[in-house]
């Protein structure tokens, strides 16, 4: 015991000793203002822009989708529906349109065999003269009711009218000016005419005439109610012209820009009548039945031939 107590005696006057020579040197040092500063490693340097960093990340609640719809009441898939932005169903199904041409050629006008070749005074001929007069009946009753709505409606005039706008279109579609184009072809042509000249290079140019234009068929029909009427107005143009047509590649597909063609074509034009602004337009095409099959357009590739390599062994 008297052991211990000598230790411990011993031990606490060291460590007096050691506090006071510590004391003494702190006494002589100089004077520093210091401050405890707690690092956190986790802590953005600059927290200026804390709350949006903060707002940068958010939980999402995603959607059941192993949630039977079937097994909801109606109020939980009303909440269902307006949590995920949707609009409920309708019984019924409404779309909005607008009627500015028709879809299709009612009543196309069949044209005779060989017109264009066969001369008036010949059988043929007079047949096709019969028949024509045969069906001009329908034709002057729809005349008649163009001119209720258009009282200016003439024969050779409107001729004249529809011959400088099947000038234009044909200019427009070598142009390529979609925007114009549709000013003088219906929405049903409008695709088709598009279609055709897509990846082309167009050289047209309008002649002369070799007969006067005609109309040859004429009808009317009514859309939805009976005072939304369409009339539809086919014109025989018998007219000389050059056509070349180019691929993208600027090579010849069709045509020649110096041999000129008799071209024969039967033009349908439409309008709204009903309209009090509407316009004559292109509206199809007429190819008969009996005229052949064109001949498709030669088409040329170039093709690539990989160098063969010399496998021969040459001697050392």
């Amino acid at each position: 015991m008297a052991l211990c107590g000598a230790l411990a005696g011993v031990h606490t006057r060291l460590l007096h000793e050691k506090l006071l020579s510590l004391l003494n040197s702190a006494a002589t040092l100089p004077l520093i203002n210091t401050q405890i500063v707690r690092h956190r490693r986790t802590k953005h340097w600059d927290p200026k822009f804390k709350q949006l960093r903060r707002l940068k990340v958010f939980k999402v609640d995603l959607p059941d989708y192993r949630e039977k719809m079937s097994e909801l009441t109606e109020e939980q898939i009303r909440t269902r529906m307006k949590e995920q932005g949707m609009l409920p169903h309708r019984p019924w199904q409404e779309q909005q349109f607008m009627i500015a041409s028709t879809g299709t050629v009612f009543e196309p006008y069949v044209p005779p065999e060989g017109d264009g070749k066969v001369s008036p005074v010949s059988t043929q001929g007079a047949k096709q003269s019969l028949e024509f007069l045969g069906k001009k009946g329908k034709t002057m009753l729809c005349i008649r009711k163009i001119r209720h709505y258009d009282e200016d409606f003439d024969g050779p005039t409107f001729c004249n009218e529809a011959l400088g706008i099947y000038i234009k279109m044909h200019e427009i579609m070598a142009q390529q000016d979609k925007e114009k184009l549709i000013d003088y072809v219906t929405e049903r042509a409008y695709p088709e005419v598009i279609h055709n000249i897509e990846g082309k290079t167009l050289h047209w140019k309008y002649l002369k005439e070799v007969e006067l234009p005609r109309i040859v068929h004429a009808r009317q029909t009514e859309v939805v109610t009976s005072d939304n009427i369409f009339v539809q107005v086919t014109v025989r143009f018998h007219t000389k012209q050059t056509l070349a047509i180019y691929d993208r590649f600027g090579r010849l597909m069709h045509g020649s820009e110096i041999l000129a063609k008799d071209v024969l074509e039967y033009v349908v034009f439409e309008k709204h009548l009903s309209n009090q602004y509407g316009v004559w337009r292109i509206h199809a095409k007429i190819v008969p039945h009996w005229q052949p099959p064109k001949e498709p357009s030669k088409m040329t590739y170039r093709q690539l031939i990989e160098p063969q390599k010399d496998t021969a062994v040459t001697p050392k």
